[in-house]
């Protein structure tokens, strides 16, 4: 993990030296912006970014504009910061990629956990590792999804939980089981950012959505019609 590039986005210079010391200690290299503009030219000046830690509530473009832009041209994993609490707020973030979602105030120790879970996923994944079920086809090392031969657009955390159905196909998954293992922490969110994401991995799987079963009052399961 050491050495990788995160990109931290925060127009409180207090709250940027806070992370980025906790991050350094750890081994990251840390860039700054101050506000959306210098974020992005940072962003596409780099090119290696590993994950960028955005606030919600920037000058000159907010954090909104910037993960939209991000998003466009990377599958770059994005931490989004805010002071609302507001759950309406976090549901956006997800139907716009965001990985993770963490409310101000927060323990930069909590920060740097979720951040090492990410890395150590994106990173981790064996080398040739494919897994194939019902046409669809998930290549971990490549992180590509294809679909009878024709590649999907995955975010980041679509690719994981799609990964993690896979993986324990047949198998009845509660909400919380997924939260734990997809998102490698305990979540304190409620059911929806499961259900969030799977309506969206389900819209970009086309047809092969339906093998992604509702089991009404538990979570889900992913099955291949016989």
């Amino acid at each position: 993990m050491s050495r990788m590039k995160i990109l931290v986005v925060d127009d409180e210079s207090r709250m940027r030296k806070l992370v980025h010391d906790f991050l350094v200690k750890e081994g990251y290299v840390v860039l700054e912006a101050a506000d959306g503009e210098e974020a992005l030219d940072v962003f596409y000046a780099e090119k290696d970014v590993a994950l960028v830690i955005l606030d919600v509530m920037m000058p000159k473009m907010d954090g909104w504009q910037v993960c939209r832009e991000i998003r466009e041209n990377s599958k770059v994993p994005i931490i989004m910061l805010t002071a609302r609490a507001d759950e309406r707020d976090e549901l956006t973030g997800f139907e716009m990629g965001v990985d993770e979602y963490i409310s101000k105030p927060f323990s930069p120790r909590i920060l740097v956990a979720r951040v090492e879970a990410i890395l150590r996923r994106t990173a981790g994944a064996e080398k040739n590792e494919v897994l194939e079920a019902g046409g669809i086809t998930l290549d971990k090392s490549a992180h590509i999804v294809k679909i009878d031969g024709r590649q999907v657009d995955l975010s980041f955390k679509e690719f994981e939980l799609l990964n993690y159905f896979l993986e324990n196909k047949g198998i009845a998954l509660s909400r919380e089981k997924i939260l734990n293992n997809v998102w490698n922490y305990d979540y304190f969110g409620d059911a929806r950012t499961i259900d969030t994401h799977v309506k969206k991995l389900r819209s970009k799987l086309g047809e092969k959505g339906d093998c992604i079963k509702t089991i009404w009052g538990m979570g889900y399961k992913f099955e291949v019609a016989k």
